[in-house]
């Protein structure tokens, strides 16, 4: 690796310059599959589906959150265009930060990185949370037991602590065996509601329609029920966008990989446009599948039967609802895996660059090559968090409330809209590389326009969220922690501006590096041509 701006020499292994720490990832680790599994991962369909879709039905657009996965798809797709435009040139584990570092510059890049370092920190402990609360209901199920749900997540962040430690093969292949599991369960429950014509009101098409995803369910859920409070359609949006959080972290094992050139961003498009197809067609099958009156009322409730119960009728009885059962809690624990894996690589990357911490955080493990020490602090982080939403918050010691909807739910929000953001910044970034620097030649078309038209896509998902905080809060709006959120993330930015403008004035050569740390071998260079270098 080199922090220098100037054409690589195509040398595989790093090197130490600058701001390097000397240490480095394992090369050529992870192929495409790797990648792509971990990326999905992330995103964790069954736990994007099971846990997202209810929330954005019940209290969002109701019958249209397909419809808001549909839109999801197009907007994270035009961003994607700019994106792996600019992974065809830039490969490091640092991917946002090291992106909008060579588009914006040092300042702009450390303040995103910092941004987008909160994000994935948080995610971990987010879905740690809905982890703990599937754990604790699969346990109930099958054994009747009530097992407190701290003890559940401190287990889980210990293995995934162990996943971490050792050689990222080992996590990829872990990811790749659950979400095909995954992805076939679903799948095959979508196709079996399709090819048996819905439910008792068919195959309700409607809710495919793009306008639904801007409207919001109106009281009565618009099937006459009573007691059911009108939504907002931004909520809808809101968690169609936190489901796919994750799929950019391609990028982020770019070093890893075998061929960054290729694998990036072939992986990032498969990525996004897969999950895009899956999310609104398996959404749109459940509630198809459950009809418009029931899913409305499950959803609710945050009753699990309106996917459980549609897997038990559609594909043989209680023993698929427990194998159902069986995959969220692997698949919300593969998540916080691949969560962490990114958290940890983050401050792996923004560590090795400035001296007070490039032999700690910017350390790697001599035999595995994983940013051991990072990952460890990720899970102290991680268990700070869980710790703090047990005991501090209101019914902290209830699933429901101290997993679910406090610790998932709260550091959801927090999360999304700092990654929102930072992907905004991205767009731009990828538009000031090509058209107004001109470090490389770029069509004006994939990285001018398409990239700005993602980009107001991301900025206006953020102020619908913001000007919804307090309904998209829920139970947990009138605690500190949720009153804190848009401060947390001001304060992430401006700490990191401070912090980068501080190091300009005290370390010029060390700024200089800020962001730099980049393989020669794909840095500045041609795009994928076909030809292996």
């Amino acid at each position: 690796m080199t922090t220098s701006d100037k054409l690589g020499t195509g040398a595989h292994q790093p090197e130490s310059s600058g701001g390097s720490s000397g240490h480095h990832l394992k090369t050529g680790a992870i192929g495409l599959a790797g990648v792509l599994f971990m990326a999905v991962a992330n995103a964790a369909p069954i736990t994007a589906m099971t846990g997202n879709v209810p929330i954005a039905v019940g209290y969002g657009n109701g019958l249209g959150a397909p419809a808001g996965y549909l839109v999801a798809t197009i907007v994270l797709t035009l961003f994607t265009v700019g994106f792996v435009s600019m992974a065809r040139y830039i490969t490091t584990a640092g991917a946002f930060y090291g992106f909008i570092t060579h588009g914006l510059g040092q300042v702009w890049g450390m303040a995103s990185g910092a941004l987008a370092t909160m994000a994935y920190v948080v995610f971990e402990g987010s879905l740690i949370g809905i982890f703990a609360y599937f754990s604790n209901f699969g346990l109930d199920r099958w054994f009747g037991w009530d097992v407190n749900w701290l003890l559940l997540a401190l287990i889980g962040i210990a293995v995934v602590a162990l996943f971490g430690y050792f050689d990222i093969n080992i996590a990829a292949a872990f990811l790749g065996v659950t979400l095909i599991a995954e992805i076939l369960l679903l799948g095959l429950m979508a196709i079996a509601v399709l090819f048996s014509g819905g439910g008792p009101d068919g195959l309700v098409p409607e809710a495919v329609n793009p306008l639904n995803a801007f409207t919001d369910l109106p009281a009565g859920g618009g099937v006459g029920l009573q007691d059911i409070a009108a939504g907002s359609a931004a909520i809808g949006l809101f968690f169609a966008f936190w489901s796919w959080v994750g799929f950019e972290t391609t990028a982020v094992y770019g070093e890893e990989s075998r061929n960054p050139r290729r694998i990036v961003p072939r992986a990032t498009l498969l990525a996004v446009v897969g999950l895009g197809t899956f999310y609104t067609f398996v959404s749109w099958m459940m509630i198809a599948g459950n009809g418009k009156a029931r899913t409305i009322e499950l959803a609710v409730a945050g009753d699990l039967n309106l996917w459980v119960g549609l897997a038990e009728d559609k594909l043989g009885g209680s023993f698929v609802g427990d194998i159902y059962v069986f995959l969220i809690i692997i698949g919300s624990f593969a998540c916080a895996l691949a969560f962490h894996n990114a958290a940890s690589r983050y401050l792996y990357a923004i560590g090795r660059e400035l001296p007070p911490t490039k032999n700690t955080l910017g350390r790697t493990h001599g035999v595995h090559h994983t940013p051991h020490i990072a990952s460890i602090t990720q899970s102290v982080i991680t268990v700070l968090f869980t710790l703090g939403f047990y005991f501090l918050a209101a019914e902290g010691s209830d699933p429901l409330m101290g997993a679910y909807i406090f610790q998932y739910g709260l550091l959801a929000i927090l999360g999304t809209m700092a990654i929102l953001i930072v992907q905004a910044i991205t767009s731009i970034a990828v538009i000031w590389y090509f058209q107004v620097k001109k470090v490389q030649p770029g069509n004006i078309v994939t990285t001018g326009i398409i990239p700005a038209i993602g980009g107001v896509g991301m900025l206006f998902v953020v102020w619908l969220l913001i000007d919804n905080l307090e309904f998209a809060g829920g139970l947990a709006a009138d605690s500190p922690f949720f009153k804190l959120i848009p401060w947390l993330v001001i304060g992430t930015f401006v700490l990191g501006l401070l912090g980068v403008l501080l190091l300009k004035a005290r370390s010029p050569e060390v700024y200089r590096a800020i962001g730099r740390t980049v393989y020669e071998e794909t840095h500045e260079r041609e795009p994928v041509d076909g030809t292996h270098r």
